[in-house]
């Protein structure tokens, strides 16, 4: 029986227009509800359902397969749009489109035709990579071992973003070998158990939390030897940190748009600009007037770097042709991220400066943007991201080959 309510057939969309219409379209559908579910922190079931059924999850499945294989582009432009208005809900597909790079760079033929199939009609799929309790979040306890005749994982995963209403699982862990493998297992598997304990203060909706998987048997040709990926120049990682800066920069511009529309709908003119007769709204405080116009540069900036990178991804290919290519796709996700970033905390911060004491009211929900910013990029930290731009600018030292760069 299904955990999570049966969703539509999904649309298949062709092209970057249709795509972008239908992302505009669904981000729409959020508004109503953007604050309530920041504050309710609950799976939410029914704007879940309606974005697999919005056909945006299959757009970067290979032609070969049916889908229209779009570009890093529009992937980007996607994430965005949603992230302006609900960046919890644009991050809960952010594994399920590196999954499709997984499968598309690495799957086998039979991987590819049974899991596109089930994209392209609407199946997302969930992450559960991350741990707790070891020396860092990828120290893996979870293992796949062999037993009864067949496979088994055992393990327990936190921050699993998206898995609760998921309808597969990506789950990592060492094989016999010691080797990281990836295998997708279905959500309503006997000993999946998706808990819903997530208490954070920003993207709570994400329902990040934590997956037991209690001898669950693993189907053999749904096992891929995940630890290849990062033995050989590749841009899963890179293709994945562009969804995260596009996350970012939607917050910033989200928090930017709420400031413009508190200052000149609700906020007053600080008394000293009222006084000396510069300012009869807040709109005219010479401040305000200063103040926003460099965010909205800064924001302006974080817009073209992610769609610079994106650019660069796009020419890269999901299979770099050499090592140097990678580096180049990898260093161009990182400052669209770590620029990405450091600007949607401070627009989220400064929105406050420029509002006033009465935008902290409660109702208003205006914290949500500064919490989703620092909640988000907690797991990433930008230090790491400029430590490595930094070597390679200065001294030609590729980035490192793992999945967060």
């Amino acid at each position: 029986m299904s955990i999570a309510p049966a969703a539509a057939r999904a649309q298949v969309l062709s092209s970057a227009a249709e795509t972008f219409a239908a992302a505009r379209t669904y981000a729409a559908s959020l508004v109503s509800g953007m604050i309530e579910r920041d504050r309710a922190g609950s799976v939410p079931w029914a704007d879940l359902a309606a974005l697999d059924a919005s056909g945006l999850l299959g757009i970067t499945v290979p032609a070969a397969y049916g889908g229209p294989e779009l570009s890093p582009v529009v992937l980007a432009e996607v994430i965005r749009t949603i992230a302006a208005t609900d960046p919890a809900i644009a991050q809960i597909p952010q594994a399920h489109f590196l999954f499709v790079d997984v499968l598309a760079t690495m799957g086998s033929t039979v991987q590819q035709q049974r899991l596109f199939a089930d994209v392209l009609a609407g199946a997302r799929l969930g992450n559960a990579l991350s741990e707790r309790g070891g020396q860092h979040a990828q120290d893996l306890k979870t293992r796949l071992r062999r037993a009864q005749g067949g496979l088994q994982l055992n393990g327990r995963k936190y921050y699993c973003t998206g898995a609760i209403s998921a309808r597969w699982i990506g789950v990592s862990a060492l094989d016999e070998a010691g080797r990281l493998v990836l295998a997708f297992v279905e959500r309503d598997a006997p000993g999946v158990h998706v808990d819903e304990d997530w208490n954070v203060m920003g993207q709570r909706a994400t329902v990040s939390g934590s997956a037991v998987f209690d001898h669950v048997r693993v189907d053999s040709g749904l096992v891929i030897p995940y630890q290849e990926a990062f033995e050989r120049p590749q841009q899963l990682g890179a293709r994945a940190q562009l969804v995260h800066a596009a996350i970012q920069v939607g917050i910033a511009g989200a928090a930017l748009r709420d400031a413009r529309d508190f200052v000149t709908t609700r906020a007053r003119p600080f008394f000293e600009a009222a006084r000396a007769g510069w300012a009869d709204t807040a709109a005219d405080d010479p401040h305000t007037i200063h103040r926003f116009g460099e965010l909205a540069t800064r924001v302006r900036a974080a817009e073209a770097l992610l769609a610079a990178a994106a650019a660069t991804l796009a020419e890269v290919g999901r299979q770099p042709r050499d090592a140097a290519a990678a580096a180049r796709g990898s260093i161009a996700a990182a400052q669209a991220k770590a620029f990405g970033s450091e600007t949607a905390s401070a627009v989220a911060s400064d929105l406050f400066a420029l509002t006033g004491a009465s935008a902290a009211d409660e109702r208003y929900d205006l914290s949500r943007h500064w919490r989703n910013a620092r909640t988000h990029a907690s797991h990433d930290p930008v230090d790491w991201k400029y430590h490595h731009i930094g070597r390679y600018l200065l001294s030609d030292v590729p980035p490192p080959n793992h999945g967060q760069l």
